[in-house]
């Protein structure tokens, strides 16, 4: 695995980085990663759809006109799917989409992408990035420094979550702000995923981050 180059938030390098020699190692299948990125997705659906059957529709409970002789097709309720504001045909109900994947084929698949993003030269490690108050115009200026201005799909991967920094890069359209694996289960930190890492065209990771990526799933 190449060297990569650690620079500060103005962009100026301050050392070089080896990734851990398991992000070289690691070879995925597109198989596997098609099937990680399929849970993924599918695991962010609530599930919580739901529309009403003629049996849930309110009324409808008295024939609306009488068997024979009227010219018209036999009807048993009004609240049949035909009629407006009938009930559903073939109703949705709430489901579970979750997709169960093998914790080693889920790491596997982030460490093989990550390490084939940083061997195209597309990873940026940064010794720290931290924002005192959020503040867009900060956050544009840091990606200036480091080349990065108007570039799509960026990938932030910090620690963990910071509101601060967080909020300074929310107006900013390509950018994405996640967390490396943490213990925090705050509704806020939302981890990357391996889509995360193939869509993106730039990464930037926070030295610390990479440290606990290596140190919980690069072992």
């Amino acid at each position: 695995m190449a060297e990569l180059i650690v620079k500060s938030r103005d962009g100026k390098e301050v050392g070089k980085r080896t990734l851990s020699p398991n992000f070289d190692t690691v070879r995925v299948s597109m198989t596997s990663l098609h099937r990680v990125v399929v849970a993924e997705e599918a695991n962010k659906r609530q599930g919580t759809q739901k529309t009403k059957t003629r049996s849930e529709v309110r009324g409808g409970g008295r024939k609306p006109y009488k068997q024979k002789k009227t010219g018209n097709a036999r009807q048993g309720t009004i609240r049949a799917p035909h009629y407006a504001h009938g009930g559903m045909a073939l109703a949705l109900t709430p489901r579970d989409y979750e997709k169960k994947v093998n914790k080693k084929e889920r790491r596997a698949s982030i460490l093989g992408v990550l390490g084939a993003q940083a061997e195209v030269g597309n990873v940026t490690i940064i010794d720290s990035l931290v924002f005192d108050v959020p503040r867009t115009k900060d956050a544009t200026a840091f990606l200036k420094n480091l080349g990065l201005e108007g570039a799509r799909r960026i990938l932030i991967i910090l620690p963990q979550y910071d509101e601060a920094t967080y909020k300074s890069f929310r107006n900013l359209q390509n950018v994405e702000v996640r967390t490396a694996p943490t213990v925090d289960q705050s509704a806020k930190s939302q981890a990357f995923s391996a889509r995360d890492l193939m869509v993106a065209k730039n990464i930037i990771i926070v030295q610390a981050a990479l440290d606990r990526i290596e140190e919980v799933w690069a072992k």
